[in-house]
């Protein structure tokens, strides 16, 4: 069975940083996008960072260019997200998201998601 396990999420404060991790089981990240998503109250989910080592798609929002960098460990099964100097506006339910292929700017067409993890920023 295919799933994505998220931790790290937390509070902390403006300026601070925060690492979060997905897990896989029943695959590993080799020839899939992967990416990360954020959602706040009434907001559509929006693309943070995602990148495929399939079709070479990424994506990269411009208010976290700088501050915010994925990467994964050696295995290829769990991924993360470094998320550095941390603002308010962070704030957010973040997601991880794994597809077959590409890297969408919409989130519903993802193969597969993990449960989300909190993170709040304050100031």
């Amino acid at each position: 069975e295919v799933q994505l396990v998220e931790s790290g999420g937390g509070s902390v404060q403006a300026g601070g940083s925060l690492r979060l991790s997905c897990a896989a089981s029943g695959f590993t990240f080799d020839d899939h996008a992967i990416g990360w998503f954020r959602q706040t109250p009434g907001k559509e989910r929006e693309g943070v960072l995602c990148i495929s080592s399939v079709d070479n798609s990424s994506i990269s929002a411009d208010s976290v260019k700088g501050r915010f960098a994925m990467s994964t460990d050696e295995n290829k099964n769990t991924m993360f997200l470094q998320m550095n100097s941390l603002k308010v506006e962070d704030t957010a339910v973040y997601y991880c998201a794994v597809d077959r292929v590409r890297c969408y700017q919409s989130w519903d067409l993802y193969d597969y998601w993990g449960q989300g993890t909190q993170v709040t920023v304050s100031s």
